[in-house]
């Protein structure tokens, strides 16, 4: 088991803008509405900001008020990206060109559609020079990434910031493989305690209980809808200020969290 500390939460999602709308939202206080973010990634230079992606602006949202709600430097973190499909925007443009007579795929195109394209961004616009790692695990992404964070941050003891993002693909893409809206969400790890917004003991469990659900059926239907929103448990969980079991399917096997206050 793993023993590991919340200290920031940065979110990007439909009607949850941030994380201080989104927990009213998981706390029942407002309704959900389809309301769009617009994410403007400031963290980076302005010609970096225009070279790079809806995905990658997603990413870096989640991941700059995680770290300000935190107070700690993005150049102290660590920082784990996953996502089951990476920036799919630039896929679908880049297949586009490959379908042409000339094959002529745009250079800012092809860097921006490799999958540590939102890490290599997030280090542009911090600075930092932490460990960096991007992870996909198709529908088990935001678990993958999660337990990979909690590990470093263990292990290595020094503060990992976990960004898992899913945005839906362009047609014809969307058509085999649709994700029902964008998401982004963004957890902070630390070793220790202080000023932690919840506790987490994390395992890997060989078992067939089911995956946690929402009770709300809007946020069930995202949560069932994008990969990265299947963190919408272990949110509600840290807004409503309860202890709760949270069990996250991983293919054959289970990641387990018990979150608690302490």
């Amino acid at each position: 088991m793993i023993d590991i500390y919340l200290a920031g939460i940065g979110l990007c999602a439909p009607g949850m803008l941030d994380w201080a709308s989104g927990s009213a939202v998981l706390r029942g206080e407002i309704p959900v509405n389809s309301e769009l973010p617009k994410p403007a990634a400031i963290l980076l230079p302005p010609a970096e900001r225009r070279r790079s992606s809806q995905a990658t602006r997603y990413a870096l949202q989640a991941g700059q008020e995680a770290m300000n709600q935190a107070g700690l430097p993005a150049t102290q973190a660590a920082v784990v990206f996953a996502s089951s499909d990476g920036d799919g925007e630039n896929l679908h443009h880049i297949l586009e060109s490959l379908a042409q007579p000339a094959h002529e795929v745009s250079p800012t195109r092809f860097h921006n559609s490799v999958h540590n394209a939102a890490a290599g961004y997030w280090n542009i616009a911090t600075g930092a020079r932490t460990p960096a790692n991007s992870i996909a695990a198709y529908d088990d992404s935001f678990a993958a990434g999660l337990l990979e964070a909690a590990v470093q941050a263990a292990s290595e003891y020094m503060p990992v910031l976990l960004a898992a993002f899913d945005l839906p693909l362009p047609a014809p893409l969307h058509a085999v493989r649709p994700t029902a809206a964008p998401f982004a969400v963004a957890l902070l790890l630390m070793p220790e305690p202080a000023n932690a917004l919840a506790r987490l003991q994390i395992s890997l469990e060989s078992s067939t209980e089911a995956s946690t659900t929402m009770p709300q059926p809007e946020l069930e239907s995202l949560r069932c809808g994008n990969p990265a929103a299947r963190a919408l448990p272990l949110l509600q969980a840290v807004a409503s200020g309860l202890a709760r079991r949270i069990v996250l399917g991983w293919g054959d096997n289970n990641l387990v969290i018990e979150l608690s206050h302490e």
